[in-house]
């Protein structure tokens, strides 16, 4: 991150990046046609001046958000009810996942005023549940968690009836890391398992999928209050049994919520789309989840993390209370 010769505006360099620069690592990949999208998911461009209210916050905060960062599908309806998900940590990840559109290479100098920043657009937005993800931060020693729990309590102490949701890394390798983010005590922790075990060394590569659920097997075991969230796509070439196993690990590790979308490919140069999942099969995948015992499933073509959280938060508390009350009665 750097400032303008008149320090009044912060500009981040995976904001400024387009095209190959945003991901040189993949350059050399084969260049990999997108297929046409079904109808099903194509969406509505954003013009409605909701959506624009929203952009202003954020660019007046000097905010990052991964719905602009991810080329998120759903930006246009989630930003006219104001629902935006901030990108903490800079807007350059240490990662090059082959699935993600957000910028790699040499991260962002870390804001020591981001955490206030975040706090006085949640504030002005006036949410009631706010979605706080980053990029990896490989290179700072506790891979940003001092910076997620700065960033909630900064939220808490000028929004305290917002809910707040953090999507984490992985923390791979930071000891103690885990714990400072628990200890701040979010209402929700996620993290995203992303895809099958099997598909792991092409498409996250640098992440193990082990350590990723026993990290959400952890918060558990740190704070069983906090609800525990996780999701993958489909999409990349996995099978339903794949999927399958996939919530049983994570029903192991006492996740409460999986989310299921589409994997839509960035660039031609990201991992290539092996098919797109139906509508009908997706729903196939969410009876087969709630079957396993989750509280919560979403699993539509365009299910991302963030989408509907806050209906989806409102929804997990009902149903633990549900389950709370079966169990007395």
């Amino acid at each position: 991150m750097m400032d303008d010769k008149n320090n009044d505006k912060v500009i981040f360099r995976g904001q400024a990046l387009r095209g190959a620069e945003r991901h040189p690592e993949k350059a050399k990949n084969l260049h990999q046609p997108q297929p046409k999208r079904p109808d099903w998911l194509r969406v509505k461009a954003p013009q409605s001046k909701a959506f624009q209210d929203t952009r202003d916050i954020v660019r007046a905060h000097h905010l990052v958000t991964v719905c602009e960062e991810a080329a998120c599908p759903n930006i246009g309806e989630c930003w006219e009810k104001k629902h935006a998900t901030m990108m903490i940590l800079g807007s350059v990840c240490t990662r090059a996942c082959a699935f993600c559109n957000v910028a790699t290479g040499k991260p962002d100098q870390l804001d020591p005023h981001e955490p206030e920043r975040v706090a006085d657009a949640v504030a002005k937005l006036d949410l009631a549940h706010v979605v706080i993800t980053s990029v990896d931060r490989d290179d700072l020693n506790d891979g940003g968690a001092d910076h997620f729990a700065r960033v909630i309590t900064a939220i808490r102490a000028t929004s305290p009836a917002t809910t707040i949701e953090v999507l984490t890394p992985d923390f791979l390798r930071k000891d103690g890391a885990l714990e400072t983010v628990v200890a701040a005590r979010p209402d929700v922790f996620n993290h995203n398992l992303e895809t099958v075990p099997r598909l792991y060394p092409y498409v996250r590569s640098g992440a193990r999928y082990f350590h990723s659920l026993h990290l959400l097997s952890q918060v558990k075991r740190l704070d069983a209050s906090i609800f525990t969230k996780s999701g993958i796509m489909v999409g990349l070439g996995e099978t339903k049994d794949e999927v399958f196993q996939v919530m049983d690990d994570m029903r192991s590790a006492e996740v409460d919520f999986m989310t299921i979308g589409q994997y839509l490919q960035p660039t031609p140069k990201h991992y290539p789309i092996d098919r797109f999942w139906t509508p009908d099969e997706f729903a196939s995948l969410s009876s087969h989840g709630k079957a396993k015992g989750f509280l919560l499933i979403s699993a539509t073509p365009l299910t991302r993390s963030s989408y509907h959280a806050d209906a989806d938060f409102a929804a997990l508390q009902a149903e633990r209370q549900r389950r709370l009350t079966a169990k007395v009665t």
